[in-house]
C-alpha cells in the first residue's frame, strides 16, 4: 500500500523508476524486518501531485534480493550454464572479450546497445565509452523504438526536439486537445487527471485510437481509424481546415515557411477519400475540425500509435502541419507535443548514446559539434568515429559485421521487432556482455552478466516528457555484490587503457555533461544538482546559472535559422505490410496498465503479475466467430516472421479488422515475434504498430510457436 506522507528526516525525495512522467515519490525505511524501503506519497511535486500507479507503488519490490541480481555471472561454455563469479573475473572477461574482438575485427566489430531508462549521466558516459574507449561508431539504444519519429518531425519543423515544448500543466488549460495513439489511462495513469481537469474546465477532448481504450472512453469524440492510416487522417483534417477557410493566414505568413507546398499536398486528400482509407466517417472529421478550430487554444499530443510506423516521421509531420496551419504552436496552452514513453527517453537521446548524436543534441557529423565535445573530452576531433547504425540495423548486423556487444539497460529479446530473428542474432555473437538489474531474457543469453544498481540505490538525473531535468536520489545502500553502471564503465575503461575520464561520482559526470552540452540545442550548462533540488527540476535549455530555464518553447521564435517553423509537404502511403488473402488481419501492439516495456522488472512483482499474468489477443467477436475461437481459448497469430499463441479476449472495443497484443512477455505469447522491422527512412523507427497477420484456432496437438 501507499504509505501516508512522512516527515521523518530519513525520508528521501526521488522519482519513480518507470515511465517518462517521472512521478515524484518519497522513500523511507520499510517497517518490514527484512529491510528495504517503502513508497511514501510526495504531494508537492507538480507533475503527479502525489498520485502514483501500481507500478510506482510497488517499485521497491524489485529491490529484493529474491528478484534482482546480486553478483556477476559468467557462462561455463562446457556446461552452457551461467555461474556465479567475482567482480574481478567478470570485468576481466568483459574487457578481454571487447579487446579481442576489436583487435580481430576493428573498432566497429564491437557494438554498444543502451537504454532509455539510463540516467543522463549513464547515457552520457556510455556514448563517451563507446566512442573513446572502444572507438566504435556502432552504438544506439532502445529509445529509437520510442520517440524517434516524433523527434525527427519536431526537429524538421521547429529546429529542435523537446517532446513537450510546454509543461503538462498547460494541458487542462487548453480549449481542445487531440490525443493521437495514446492510452495514458494505462501507460501513465497519473497523467489522466490532466484530461479530466481539461473537461472540468470546459475543454474538449478528441481521442484517436483503433481501440476504444479507457482513455478513449473519456473523450468527447473518439475516432477509430484503421491502423496505419493516421497520416491520411491528419491530411484529411488539414484539407477541411483549408476548405472551410479556417487557416490562420496571419500566423502562417508571419511565423512559418513552406505553406503552399504543404497545402497542395493536403488538398489531394479529400474527405471521402480519407473516409475510405481510414474508416472514419466524414461527419466525425468535420466535428474534429470544428472543435479544434473553434477553441480559444488547442493542442495535438501524439504517442506511439502514429509514431511507430514506417512513415512515422511524415505522420507526425502531418499533425504538426495541422497545428501550424491553425496557428497554435508558440501560443499559450497550445501547440504540438509528444508524450515520451520511457523514463529517460528524452534525456537518453540528448547526450550521446544515439547513433548520430553527441551530448547537447549535437550532430555527430557537424565539425563544430565534434570540435566542442572533443575539447571537453581532451581528444582530437578526428578520433571520434562517425554516425553508426540505428537500433534495429545494429541488432540485425550482430554476428555478421558486429561480433561483440555490450548491452546496458535494455531487453531487445522481448522489445525489438522481429524478435525471434534478433534473438538468433544475439546468439550468433562471439561475445555478449549485459549489465542489468535482473536476469532479463537478453541477459540470459550473455557470456557475462554484470549486476548493477537501480533507481533507489543511486543518484542521477532524468529528463521527463516535459523537458524537466530531475534528480533521483540514493535512498539505500545496494547489495555488496552490485555496482553502478558508472563504476562498471570506469573499471572497463581502466582495463582497456583509459585510466582517467570516466568518474564514478554522478555529480562529477553531470558537471562534465553540462560543459559538453553548453551551446547545444539541449543546453544543460546552467543546471546543477542544487538547482534541481531547490526548483523541483529545471527545464532545458538553460544556458547559464542565472537563466530561469525554459518551460515553454517557441513563444517568440522557433529554433530554426530564420526563427520560422517549417511546413513539410507529406502524402499518405500504405503501411510497409498491408493485409492480403494470406494475412488478412492487422496486428497492432501496446501496453497494459500493470506492466512496463519488456516486463523484465514488472513481471517479477507479485501484485503486478497477479493483475496481468499472461499475454492475450484482443479481437472483435465477429472476427472470433470467423476464426472459430471463443473467449479465453488459445488463438494463434501468424505473420510472415513467426507465430505467437495467447488466449483470446473478445471485445467490441476494437475494430473487426484489427487484433491487439501487449508486448510485455517472452515465450509463445511474445508479440514482437510477429512485428515488422520495416524502418522509417528518416527516424529508423520500426513499424511496431502495423503488420499483416492471420488467426488460427489452436488444438492440443498443434506444434509449439516458432520464430521466423
Amino acid at each position: 500500500m501507499l504509505a501516508a506522507a512522512a516527515t521523518s528526516p530519513s525520508t528521501t525525495a526521488t522519482h519513480c523508476p518507470y515511465c517518462a512522467l517521472q512521478c515524484g515519490m518519497n522513500l523511507r525505511p520499510a517497517q518490514d524486518p527484512q529491510g528495504g524501503v517503502e513508497v511514501v506519497e510526495r504531494t508537492d511535486f507538480p507533475v503527479n501531485r502525489g498520485a502514483l500507479c501500481g507500478k510506482g507503488r510497488t517499485a521497491p519490490a524489485v529491490l529484493s534480493s529474491h528478484v534482482r541480481l546480486t553478483g556477476p555471472l559468467i557462462r561455463n561454455h562446457a556446461t552452457g550454464a551461467l555461474e556465479p563469479a567475482g567482480w574481478e573475473e567478470a570485468l576481466r572477461a568483459v574487457a578481454d572479450g571487447l579487446r579481442r574482438t576489436r583487435e580481430t575485427y576493428g573498432p566497429d566489430g564491437v557494438g554498444v546497445f543502451g537504454g532509455g531508462g539510463l540516467t543522463n549521466e549513464k547515457a552520457y558516459s556510455l556514448g563517451k565509452f563507446a566512442r573513446l574507449v572502444l572507438g566504435t561508431s556502432q552504438i544506439d539504444y532502445n529509445g529509437r523504438f520510442c520517440m524517434s519519429s516524433a523527434a525527427a518531425a519536431h526537429t524538421r519543423a521547429f529546429g529542435v526536439d523537446r517532446g513537450m515544448p510546454f509543461p503538462l500543466e498547460d494541458v487542462p488549460r487548453s480549449g481542445c486537445v487531440i490525443l493521437v495513439g495514446s492510452n495514458i489511462a494505462e501507460t501513465m495513469p497519473p497523467a489522466l487527471r490532466y484530461l479530466t481537469e481539461l473537461k472540468e474546465n470546459g475543454g474538449r477532448l478528441v481521442v484517436i485510437d483503433p481501440r476504444r481504450t479507457r482513455t478513449a472512453e473519456q473523450a468527447d469524440l473518439h475516432l477509430a481509424p484503421r491502423p496505419g492510416t493516421d497520416l491520411a487522417l491528419a491530411l484529411g483534417l488539414l484539407h477541411l481546415v483549408v476548405a472551410e477557410g479556417r487557416v490562420d493566414e496571419d500566423y502562417v505568413r508571419e511565423r512559418t515557411t513552406g505553406w503552399e507546398e504543404a497545402r497542395a499536398a493536403a488538398m489531394s486528400h479529400w474527405p471521402a477519400m480519407v473516409e475510405r482509407l481510414t474508416g472514419v466517417p466524414v461527419p466525425q472529421l468535420r466535428e474534429t475540425v470544428r472543435m479544434f478550430c473553434d477553441a480559444d487554444s488547442a493542442m495535438v499530443l501524439t504517442a506511439r500509435g502514429p509514431e511507430q510506423q514506417a512513415k512515422g516521421t511524415d505522420t507526425v509531420g502531418a499533425w504538426i502541419n495541422l497545428c501550424l496551419a491553425t496557428g497554435w504552436p508558440g501560443r499559450p496552452h497550445s501547440g504540438y507535443g509528444c508524450l515520451t514513453g520511457q523514463g529517460n527517453g528524452q534525456g537518453g537521446r540528448e547526450h550521446g548514446q544515439k547513433a548520430d548524436q553527441l551530448p547537447g543534441y549535437r550532430k555527430l557529423d557537424d565539425p563544430a559539434a565534434r570540435a566542442h565535445v572533443a575539447a571537453v573530452w581532451g581528444v582530437d576531433p578526428d578520433v571520434l568515429p562517425g554516425p553508426g547504425r540505428s537500433a534495429y540495423e545494429l541488432l540485425d548486423a550482430l554476428g555478421r559485421d558486429v561480433k561483440a556487444l555490450l548491452v546496458m539497460g535494455s531487453n531487445p529479446v522481448v522489445s525489438a521487432p522481429r524478435a525471434g530473428h534478433v534473438e538468433d542474432r544475439l546468439r550468433s555473437l562471439d561475445f555478449l556482455a549485459v549489465a542489468d538489474v535482473v536476469l532479463s531474457e537478453t541477459a540470459a543469453l550473455a557470456d557475462v552478466v554484470l549486476p548493477v544498481t537501480q533507481w533507489a540505490e543511486e543518484t542521477g538525473t532524468m529528463t521527463n516528457l516535459e523537458g524537466r531535468v530531475l534528480l533521483r536520489r540514493r535512498a539505500l545502500t545496494p547489495p555488496e555484490g552490485v555496482r553502478s553502471d558508472l563504476e562498471v564503465m570506469h573499471a572497463l575503461a581502466g582495463r582497456l587503457g583509459w585510466e582517467k575520464g570516466f568518474p564514478t561520482d554522478p555529480e562529477e559526470v553531470f558537471d562534465e555533461l553540462r560543459r559538453a552540452s553548453a551551446g547545444g540545442l539541449a543546453d544543460y550548462s546552467g543546471i546543477s544538482y542544487r538547482r534541481i533540488a531547490e526548483e523541483d527540476g529545471v527545464f532545458w535549455p538553460c544556458p547559464g546559472p542565472d537563466h530561469p530555464g525554459t518551460p515553454r518553447l517557441f513563444l517568440d521564435r522557433f529554433a530554426t535559422p530564420d526563427g520560422r517553423a517549417r511546413f513539410v509537404p507529406v502524402t499518405h502511403r500504405p503501411a510497409g505490410e498491408e493485409p492480403d488473402d494470406a494475412y488478412p488481419v492487422i496486428l497492432t501492439t501496446g501496453r497494459v496498465v500493470s506492466h512496463y516495456q519488456s516486463g523484465a522488472q514488472t513481471r517479477r512483482v507479485a501484485e503486478l503479475n497477479a493483475a496481468a499474468p499472461e499475454p492475450f489477443v484482443e479481437l472483435h467477436p465477429r472476427l472470433a466467430e470467423r476464426v472459430g475461437v471463443a473467449d479465453g481459448e488459445p488463438v494463434a497469430v501468424v505473420s510472415r516472421r513467426g507465430r505467437a499463441v495467447a488466449p483470446a479476449r473478445l471485445t467490441t472495443a476494437i475494430r473487426p479488422d484489427t487484433v491487439f497484443m501487449p508486448f510485455h512477455w517472452y515465450g509463445e505469447g511474445r508479440a514482437n515475434t510477429l512485428t515488422n522491422p520495416a524502418l522509417d527512412p528518416t527516424s529508423k523507427m520500426p513499424e511496431f504498430k502495423v503488420c499483416a497477420v492471420r488467426l488460427e484456432p489452436v488444438t492440443p496437438n498443434d506444434p509449439a510457436p516458432s520464430d521466423g
